[in-house]
């Protein structure tokens, strides 16, 4: 057996390793993406127990995608980890500021800061539709905390003016922010001059003026 031989043996066994290895960690991370995205829908219908359970197993497979590739960072950088990561925080932080009015860290979401602020980003869209929810209900009040933290959001996000080799696309997600800010705004602010102005003609008719 020539040196090549053992060579590409050798080569090749450490290849199928990390071939296995994302595999496996790319499975993991579109049923991490899938939860996530099942959790944030079941916080809009207020089903706040399954939104918890999803949020749990995608946990459990977020750190068996780390340890699935602890040995294999180039590949844990490929993207879709970051992918499931961002959706992760998302639905975190979506659950986190809807029932509990609390801002989660990167911290306490458990992932990498710039994942944290593209998760965030997303965030925003979630929120809105929120409001909107609210303003069905006839709640548009209610909606004023919600657009406050889509603000801080989007100035949150335009701090982090870098080159995307370093932020990976956040640009885009302060674009979204800001989109997403202009647009409720305007349609939170007409909703409350309606509910003012149903509020006064409803005291009018109860309390009409004599002539």
């Amino acid at each position: 057996m020539s040196i090549f031989d053992n060579l590409s043996k050798s080569m090749l066994d450490g290849f199928d390793c990390k071939d296995k290895a994302r595999e496996e960690a790319y499975c993991l991370s579109r049923k991490v993406i899938r939860l996530c995205s099942s959790s944030i829908r079941s916080v809009h219908r207020n089903d706040l127990a399954l939104a918890e359970k999803l949020i749990s197993e995608a946990a459990i497979d977020l750190e068996r995608i780390r340890e699935v590739l602890s040995d294999h960072q180039d590949v844990r950088y490929a993207g879709f980890v970051d992918g499931a990561e961002q959706e992760y925080a998302e639905a975190r932080c979506v659950y986190s500021i809807i029932t509990r009015c609390q801002i989660l860290t990167p911290d306490d979401v458990g992932v990498e800061s710039v994942n944290y602020l593209a998760g965030l980003g997303d965030v925003t869209g979630e929120l809105r539709r929120h409001i909107l929810d609210l303003i069905r209900a006839g709640r548009a009040a209610e909606g004023e905390y919600f657009l406050g933290v889509i603000e801080e959001i989007y100035y949150l996000l335009m701090l982090f003016d870098y080159p995307d080799a370093i932020t990976r696309g956040l640009r885009r997600k302060s674009d979204l922010a800001r989109s997403m800010l202009e647009r409720t705004r305007g349609d939170l602010t007409n909703a409350l001059e309606l509910a003012k102005m149903q509020e006064s003609l409803g005291n009018f008719r109860e309390h009409p003026k004599k002539i």
